[in-house]
């Protein structure tokens, strides 16, 4: 475990914990790129603190919890779960982040989570049901 992955993965959590445009900002690389689903393409790290005002503004309750954590030479995984409020709607959803750092820093956060409750919320034309269901698929007795 690096020590630097660990003072890394601290700095965001707390930057999470204070929604602080400044802490986000502070743990990005010049060159920093950020892959997002719920982004219409990649964003450059230097817009990050506007991205935090907008999600401020959007999900103001929204709180941010650290679930697990991982990293192997520049390369660190963090495992998290949010709860908040999204178009009036109470949501919960986990996911991972994938950063790859340099001197420290992200040069690459690339997220990854189930992006579809959120087109829901802003389409409900889009709600679905599963499809797959064990209820459905009958009992093969087994």
């Amino acid at each position: 475990m690096s020590q630097s992955a660990e003072e890394f993965v601290k700095r965001f959590a707390e930057a999470w914990r204070t929604r602080s445009a400044a802490a986000f900002l502070a743990l990005w690389h010049p060159e920093g790129v950020l892959r997002s689903p719920l982004l219409d393409g990649p964003i450059p790290g230097s817009r990050i603190g506007e991205l935090n005002e907008m999600n401020k503004a959007s999900t103001p309750d929204l709180v941010w919890t650290l679930e697990a954590w991982a990293s192997h030479g520049d390369t660190v995984f963090v495992e998290f779960r949010c709860r908040g409020t999204v178009g009036g709607e109470p949501m919960e959803w986990c996911g991972v982040d994938r950063f790859t750092l340099r001197d420290g820093r992200i040069a690459e956060e690339v997220g990854y989570f189930d992006a579809h409750a959120f087109w829901e919320t802003v389409d409900p034309s889009m709600r679905r049901g599963s499809l797959v269901s064990l209820d459905r698929a009958g009992n093969s007795g087994g």
